[in-house]
């Protein structure tokens, strides 16, 4: 594979993840593992993270420390594993005044990773579907009706900013009338969800 040609599939792969990119995605862009350390000490990347790397001259994202995070979950594949959720998610959709100390990712069960899990992140296990996460970035963060079920269920959280979220994910449109009933109706969220929902009022 020949220099440009290269060089414009690393771009088109580090454009749809917010300008980062595996070692491994740069090796199937057709860069050899020995040309790693001069584009970096050459300024064309900047070494984010053991194995992940971003182009120098990509504009960086408002949301850039989740599109780094998300690719930091991917697999083999070049496959994001982990979906933002939780506090997370609620502050992605700014349905939340919470400022969480850490990005709270959801990996599926069995998830492993060798190497240090990076101290900014909090993991939580579970598998999650395709319909309960949308795309953006380079990174996938649950919907507000997984995120509010999760969050009720992690019971992590003060009742005010649930009852915050559940608020304006409906004045917003985020969450239909039909999904809050649901939300009602679903085990070890449904009751509690009540409850907070009655307070105060």
């Amino acid at each position: 594979m020949n220099t440009n040609t290269s060089e414009s599939s690393l771009f088109r792969i580090a454009s749809s993840q917010g300008g980062y990119f595996t070692a491994l995605q740069a090796r199937h862009a057709g860069f050899s593992n020995k040309n790693h350390r001069y584009h970096v000490r050459a300024g064309n990347w900047i070494r984010e993270w053991r194995g992940i790397y971003r182009l120098s001259r990509f504009p960086l994202q408002e949301d850039a420390q989740y599109s780094l995070w998300g690719v930091w979950s991917q697999n083999r594949r070049g496959t994001p594993q982990g979906v933002y959720s939780h506090e997370t998610a609620l502050a992605l959709f700014e349905l939340s005044d919470l400022q969480p100390e850490k990005l709270h990712l959801t990996v599926p069960r069995g998830y492993r990773r060798h190497g240090t899990i990076p101290k900014v992140l909090h993991l939580h296990h579970a598998n999650i579907k395709g319909s309960e996460y949308e795309e953006r970035m380079g990174y996938r963060v649950t919907k507000p009706f997984r995120t509010i079920a999760d969050i009720v269920r992690a019971g992590t959280i003060s009742p005010e900013f649930i009852k915050q979220a559940v608020q304006q994910a409906l004045d917003r449109g985020n969450l239909t009338q039909a999904q809050y009933r649901a939300l009602k109706e679903t085990p070890r969220v449904g009751g509690r969800l009540s409850e907070i929902m009655s307070e105060n009022k």
